[in-house]
């Protein structure tokens, strides 16, 4: 699969008058885990609205490999990126593969229903995501990692080269966490799936990320490896902490510790 890179050009980003993102530019890295990371209200999740197009910037620009979001259909944007948000509600009594056969909705023809290769696509995904001995289960009945898991696999099903979202980790208890967060590890490295994603846990961003990208107040404060980035100064100015930090067990990236208030 090719890795398709998003760049951010100039946006400005409000809601009704106010604000929220002043003028940002950055460039999201193919076929990579990006995580933002921030305080609450610093901009994260609009930042995700806006690549997603759920949010249209005032100013500014929005790509996917070089093609601006703005001057494609929603329907072809929707073939280059599937989006997750923040707490999804399942539909009352819908079936797990019927919730991931909404992901083949882009490739939907007028008339007729789902193809033979929509199905294989289906089963692929719930496959992927180790829910297929779920389909015929109700969504709604699933526990939360199960049931972020299948909406994982409806993002999977769209068979797009970017995977965005907002907060997957909200809510779930820490063995759900590792859990979502080792599968989409997963599935970038199997698939090259370019994978953005908001996340408040420091400590699972600089496990799991390739790339970070730190925001406070609508702007862009840092963005690098978790080993240059996640550093005592760069948290204190996130969040105001005095933090401790310390090397993985293997090396890799960097751990917090302690952290206090400034």
């Amino acid at each position: 699969m090719e890795q398709q890179k998003i760049q951010v050009r100039d946006i400005t980003v409000a809601y009704e008058q106010t604000i929220v993102i002043p003028k940002l530019n950055l460039n999201i890295p193919g076929g990579k885990i990006t995580i933002v990371v921030g305080g609450n209200g610093c901009g994260k999740s609009t930042l995700i609205k806006s690549v997603a197009g759920i949010l249209k910037p005032k100013k500014g620009e929005i790509f996917i490999n070089g093609t601006e979001i703005k001057k494609q259909a929603p329907r072809e944007t929707a073939k280059q990126m599937a989006v997750l948000p923040q707490s999804p509600q399942v539909p009352e009594g819908l079936l797990v593969k019927e919730l991931v056969a909404y992901g083949r909705f882009p490739y939907q023809k007028p008339v007729g229903g789902l193809t033979e290769h929509d199905h294989q696509v289906i089963r692929w995904a719930m496959e992927a995501t180790g829910i297929l001995s779920l389909k015929d289960r109700r969504a709604d009945s699933l526990s939360g990692g199960q049931r972020q898991r299948a909406w994982i696999a409806m993002a999977l099903a769209q068979q797009t080269g970017i995977l965005v979202l907002d907060e997957p980790t909200t809510y779930l208890d820490m063995s759900h966490q590792l859990e979502i967060l080792s599968l989409l590890k997963e599935l970038n490295q199997k698939n090259q799936t370019t994978i953005v994603m908001v996340i408040h846990e420091i400590n699972h961003a600089s496990r799991f990320a390739d790339h970070i990208i730190g925001m406070k107040e609508g702007q862009m404060v840092f963005e690098g490896t978790p080993a240059d980035v996640i550093t005592e100064q760069n948290l204190k100015t996130l969040y105001g902490i005095r933090a401790k930090l310390t090397l993985s067990e293997d090396g890799t990236y960097p751990v917090c510790t302690e952290y206090e208030l400034e």
